[in-house]
């Protein structure tokens, strides 16, 4: 089944083109049932290169997806044209204002790492929407620095700065292969890496929550958050196969000090094409999410927040 886009967003074009099944939202208007609401909160500079790593994860399960993008409201992007952002972005003052609700709800990483929470310029509505989802949203995912944001705002779990960045394809354990979150992973999996803080295995489980998958080198890389109904991903199963390298290459022509990502290319060499070795759990754990929110999410959207009804009882 597809992933609803509107026909003139370009990851309609790209995900089209390799072979994700996409649908118009005229087509799936006429289809007799609900589609899940997916909701995306942006808060990367490059929005479109986000938009399609994490349509491309969500669409690709036999359900239909009806993505939203959302913006923080006062924030302004210097990265994205402004009229890409007015096409099919919409401020969350306005989506919370509507009385919205979700099935889902995915807020991504932000390159402001180096800032303490509260000096970040949108962190008092960012505050907002992590409550927000708590009434609205049945299923919550935060990815890198979103997931960092979402734990400290609701368990007060810090972050830390790391002696340096870390950087590459970094081998991790999965601790729960029971969990549904986790079905059909193997027990050890290669996931980009790439921040430079870190959260603690002790302060996590100090709050009471389970570590699915870590890692020896860089530490916790997925928590589960069942109070909040969240996911926290510190890492990047998203990445596209040479988003490491745009980002190497970025830094190299900046003239900023970094080291050659660990792992990802062939023999460490950079003149080499990179592989991509995370694929297949990208989208293991991205459709793992979406079939839980299915299972267990209520066919009436009204009562997102209110109950739960789980097709597996």
């Amino acid at each position: 089944m597809p992933i609803k886009l509107p026909a003139d967003l370009p990851a309609f074009d790209v995900l089209s083109n390799e072979g994700v099944m996409v649908m118009p939202e005229d087509a799936a208007n006429r289809q007799d049932i609900r589609p899940l609401r997916i909701g995306l909160l942006n808060l990367m500079p490059k929005k479109i290169q986000t938009e399609n790593q994490f349509a491309r994860l969500i669409g690709a399960t036999p359900l239909q997806i009806e993505l939203s993008l959302i913006r923080m409201s006062e924030h302004k992007t210097r990265n994205t044209a402004a009229d890409h952002m007015a096409a099919f972005y919409r401020p969350f003052a306005e989506v919370a204002e509507t009385g919205e609700k979700f099935d889902g709800l995915i807020i991504t990483g932000a390159p402001i790492e180096h800032l303490p929470y509260e000096e970040v310029t949108y962190w008092a509505e960012l505050t907002q929407v992590f409550d927000w989802t708590q009434t609205n949203v049945h299923s919550t995912f935060g990815v890198c620095w979103g997931g960092m944001a979402m734990i400290h705002h609701f368990h007060n779990v810090p972050k830390h700065m790391l002696d340096h960045k870390a950087f590459g394809c970094v081998r991790h354990s999965n601790l729960a292969p029971a969990s549904p979150y986790l079905r059909g992973f193997s027990d050890e999996m290669v996931i980009p890496v790439s921040r430079w803080t870190g959260l603690q295995r002790n302060e996590i489980t100090k709050a009471g929550l389970p570590i699915l998958i870590d890692s020896a080198e860089t530490g916790p890389c997925l928590v589960e958050d069942p109070t909040h109904r969240a996911l926290y991903v510190f890492n990047h199963f998203e990445y596209d196969s040479d988003t490491l390298k745009q980002e190497y290459d970025r830094d190299i022509a900046a003239g900023t000090p970094i080291n050659v990502p660990a792992n990802y290319y062939p023999q460490d060499d950079p003149s080499l094409p990179p592989q991509n070795r995370w694929r297949s759990h990208a989208h293991l754990l991205y459709g793992n999410w979406v079939n839980e929110i299915y299972l267990t999410t209520p066919f009436d959207l009204n009562l997102v927040g209110t109950t739960r009804t789980d097709l597996r009882a």
